[in-house]
């Protein structure tokens, strides 16, 4: 088995083929990761698509996350941590933090993507809404959001299988002026 570390704040992505199988792993615990699957040719997995065909926000075991034109991209295999998962946040941005009155540069999900894009000879028109892993993402009775610490403990996983050939994006979110990792972003890792 291959394992890639992502430290934390930071990403990495690996090309795999249809079938084959990854796990993200919670290093340390109470660290939210922002998955990307691209299929190429403009094809990435599709939050919204991804919700219409499973009637649920975050599909369950056994069931899969649809790309933009409609196929399915990868199917949930495993999840060894409390179950809690997001697919309505979008990626963090340089915006995000600014809003959150950070000032100066500050590591970022977005820019994490776009670099690993960058590195892979991929330009990307827009930033697809990734799948939070771990994210904590109650939605109260009256509509609105919380953002909740994640709740994932050393070691929790979560396995897929790519159901076309993908590149693989992960990104140790960065987030630290909000409860997503409890305060203090630590590492994930792939293992394929």
């Amino acid at each position: 088995m291959n394992r890639i570390d992502i430290p934390a704040r930071e990403a990495r992505a690996v090309r795999l083929p249809a079938r084959a199988s990854f796990r993200v792993i919670d290093v340390e615990g109470r660290q939210a990761g922002d998955l990307w699957a691209f299929a190429g040719s403009g094809e990435y997995h599709d939050a919204p698509h991804t919700r219409v065909e499973t009637g649920r926000l975050f599909p369950a075991i056994g069931e899969q996350f649809w790309s933009n034109l409609r196929r399915p991209i990868l199917t949930l295999l495993e999840d060894t941590s409390p179950g809690l998962h997001d697919m309505l946040m979008a990626a963090c941005d340089p915006e995000r933090f600014a809003r959150l009155g950070h000032v100066g540069w500050h590591a970022s999900c977005q820019e994490n993507l776009l670099g690993c894009l960058a590195t892979d000879g991929v330009e990307a028109p827009l930033v697809p809404q990734p799948i939070n892993l771990f994210m904590n993402i109650p939605v109260r009775a009256d509509g609105t959001l919380e953002q909740g610490a994640a709740q994932s403990s050393a070691g929790d996983h979560v396995a897929l299988r790519c159901e076309l050939d993908c590149l693989i994006v992960v990104s140790a979110c960065p987030q630290d002026i909000v409860q997503t990792n409890a305060l203090e972003p630590t590492p994930l890792a792939i293992e394929y």
